[in-house]
């Protein structure tokens, strides 16, 4: 059953540039299509400045979409008035990618769990105190740590009373910025292990967005690639990593480290910068860094089709 829905979904930005004030359009979102099923982890994959974020900020709607259709539990959220999005905000829940500039550091651990209870008026003093105090035991931390400051954790801890803040309201969706870049690998497998723990025992969805493949793959049930904005390819994580299919997700994927010396793998190295999104390319828009490109990329922008079973991608000679 289909959590959420998001069909052609685009996020336009419109900036001043040079002097003269030149407005020019960033296309930070371009008509992405995706689907996450109840308790479904769908990763999102991709360079930095493709698109990631500005998506999980317009599927929230704390940047306002500029077309598109984004379905929660069949019900359209684009469109829907403030009191109604206020209500649909306890269901659909963001953990963000700093946990050094996401948590307030004038309050302390206590106040900054107690605040969405607070604010969507759940529960007396005590009712929120015992919730509270359930959470941060439910995330490895003591309740006597409740009364101290953001400042007095470490990044892990501090990521997990992130996630605490996101579970406070009992969402069913939670999207995850890049929960675990900033830390350091031994605490992210913590964090990690901590959310597949949590959406076991809460039925949880997760949208995880990441750059890093490795963490993508142990976390994920489905995949999705994004590149200038757009999906170029998306499957099941066995699928994918096994087979990818767009030159973009097998160049991705020979770029990650592999444990065993033994083993070798030939590395895809791309040419050029990732294209401006105010500016993308005509046709195919990795037509100006693929190795396989030829004249034709350049003139047909590909749509993203069934080339196996379950197995969608964006390119004419797959």
């Amino acid at each position: 059953m289909a959590l959420l829905e998001v069909k052609n979904l685009k996020q336009h930005f419109i900036t001043k540039k040079g002097f003269m004030g030149k407005k020019t359009i960033v296309k930070a979102v371009d008509g992405v299509d995706i689907t996450i099923d109840v308790g479904q982890t769908l990763g999102i994959v991709g360079e930095s400045g493709c698109g990631k974020s500005s998506l999980a900020r317009s599927i929230l709607r704390l940047a306002e979409p500029t077309s598109g259709s984004i379905k929660f539990n069949g019900e359209e959220v684009i469109g829907m008035n403030s009191n109604h999005m206020k209500m649909l905000r306890r269901e659909m829940q963001i953990v963000f990618q700093d946990p050094y500039a996401s948590l307030n550091p004038r309050n302390t651990v206590r106040q900054i769990l107690e605040a969405p209870l607070i604010i969507h008026s759940l529960g007396d003093r005590k009712e929120r105190r015992d919730l509270i105090e359930s959470l941060i035991n439910k995330i490895g931390l003591r309740t006597e740590q409740l009364d101290s400051y953001p400042h007095e954790f470490s990044g892990g801890q501090r990521q997990r009373i992130g996630l605490a803040r996101a579970l406070a309201l009992n969402p069913k969706l939670i999207i995850a910025d890049e929960p675990v870049s900033a830390l350091d690998v031994s605490v992210q497998s913590q964090v990690l292990n901590l959310m597949l723990d949590l959406q076991q025992d809460m039925n949880l969805s997760y949208m995880f967005i990441s750059h890093d493949l490795s963490v993508v793959q142990h976390i994920s049930d489905k995949v999705a690639v994004m590149y200038l904005g757009k999906i170029v390819e998306i499957a099941n994580v066995e699928k994918l990593y096994n087979n990818p299919m767009h030159p973009y997700t097998q160049t991705l994927l020979s770029a990650v480290p592999i444990a065993d010396p033994m083993l070798k793998r030939e590395r895809i190295i791309l040419q050029g910068d990732l294209p401006s999104p105010s500016n993308p390319p005509t046709g195919c828009s990795f037509h100006t860094r693929c190795p396989i490109a030829t004249k034709e990329c350049s003139e047909i922008e590909p749509v993203l089709e069934e080339k196996l079973t379950d197995h969608f991608a964006a390119c004419i000679y797959v």
